[in-house]
Parts: structure tokens; sequence; C-alpha cells
């Protein structure tokens, strides 16, 4: 993308539309055209061709279901990147599935170096309303692999606390959750990020319409305890895995191995 333009699913509307409707209503090459002036047109693709030449047949059969770009359902997509002390390199928050009430929220960390030790302590009924809960260490070198964070999410909504706990994570989230889940923190524990630097009762600020995610600490106090930081010990310390932990580039580089 060159320029910023409403998401794809901000231009397909929910509701009585489906998957048949948008392949009907000209399919994945009309949705490409109508965004065509942010697309690199020139670029190459797995068809052998240029999106230019992928695309050039495509037309909208049915506006009401693939909305042009100054009429889109929503002017921005349901996906959101946040930075700030906490993130530096960014992390990725779903807001669409974020309640209105909670889109502004701080309160004290509970951190977690592992998704089995932040499970024992919600069903343990540790959490309350009001904290952020941290799970650390699950990104793509700490997993290694970045494993998905559904039932510690799932368990919170299930607890009815998807409106007042909040969770942030450096590991990642499937299209099911739900609340206020920040995952894909970058720089991640593993490597020293400030995600490994909080300590319980820490206050973090979340701020979805600003795109902001902080820990209310000073820089100084933030190097402070990076000095004094000891990286966690491996969760796997032979085979593949070994491999793919000190080859795998940060999540908001895509997770893609480096070249050895």
């Amino acid at each position: 993308m060159s320029k910023r333009v409403p998401h794809l699913c901000s231009m397909i509307p929910s509701g009585p539309y489906d998957m048949k409707d948008l392949d009907e209503a000209g399919g994945i090459p009309a949705v490409m055209k109508e965004l065509r002036e942010a697309l690199h047109l020139n670029a190459l693709t797995v068809t052998g061709q240029t999106v230019k030449e992928n695309i050039a047949s495509g037309v909208v059969l049915n506006p009401e279901v693939i909305r042009p770009l100054d009429n889109p359902v929503h002017k921005e997509g349901g996906i959101a990147v946040l930075t700030g002390n906490l993130a530096p390199d960014g992390a990725v928050v779903k807001a669409a599935g974020i309640s209105a009430n909670i889109m502004v929220h701080q309160g004290p960390a509970k951190t977690f170096d592992s998704e089995e030790d932040a499970m024992k302590a919600i069903m343990n009924k540790k959490i309350q309303e009001g904290d952020i809960v941290v799970i650390r260490y699950e990104g793509p070198k700490g997993g290694p692999g970045m494993r998905e964070m559904l039932s510690p999410t799932a368990t919170i909504a299930g607890m009815g606390l998807s409106e007042s706990v909040a969770l942030i994570t450096d590991g990642r989230f499937s299209g099911a959750t739900r609340g206020p889940c920040i995952g894909h923190v970058s720089p991640e524990a593993a490597v020293g990020g400030p995600i490994a630097m909080l300590r319980n009762g820490d206050i973090i600020e979340i701020d979805v319409p600003k795109r902001k995610l902080n820990v209310k600490l000073s820089y100084e106090e933030l190097d402070k305890r990076a000095k004094s930081w000891t990286a966690k010990e491996p969760n796997v310390k032979t085979g593949y895995l070994v491999r793919y932990s000190q080859l795998v580039q940060p999540s908001h580089k895509g997770s893609v191995l480096k070249k050895a």
C-alpha cells in the first residue's frame, strides 16, 4: 500500500452478505480494482503476471456488496496498530472486537512468563476487574513460534471479564478474539523488549482511538530495569525450533526467517 485506505473488510458489509455474495459481486479482483490507486500495480505475482494484469478484468457487479472507496461501510478497518513505550515497534489489536467503554483503559499489570502460568491465575480467580494480564515470552523467539493466546482470552470472556480486563502479549491471537486483547507486542520479551521489564502493579495505559500503548514508567526507570534484566531460560534447547528461534525475525517484520 502506498497510502492509507479502508481495510478490505471495511469495504464489504457484514450482516446479510457472505463470501458467496462477494464472489458473485466480482470477487477479490473487483475489490483490488477498487483499491488500485493504493496498490503496487507493477508488482509481479505468483500468476506470473503483475497486479495490474491480474485485476484488469475485475468488475464490481454489486456496489452494495463491494463498496467504493468514497462510500465504505467503515472508514477504517477492524485492526489497529498501537505504539508507545511498551511497544516501540508496534502491537496489534482487533479494535472491531472491543466495546466502546474499554477502548481507553488503564490498570495494574499482572505479569506471567507463559500462557500456562496465566491460565492458572485466571482459573484460580486471581484476576480482578480492571487488571491487565500480561503474557510474555510467547513471541517468535520466546515461544518459540508465537502460540495463539486463545485459551486465556476465551476464559476471560467466559468469566464475564472481557468488558473490564485487558490482555497484552508478545504472542498472537486468532480472528475469534474479542475484548481488549493486544498481541504481537514488539520487541518481544525474549530479546529484552519493554514488556520483559514490567512488574506486577505497573500501571499500563491503553488508548485504542489514539493508537497508544504505554506503561507509566519513565524511560530512566525502564532503562534501569533493562540493565539488570536477565533473559529467561529458553523453553526449547534442542532440535529444529532452536534454529528457528535463532533465525526468526520479530513480529513487526512478519516473523519470517532471515537468511542463515
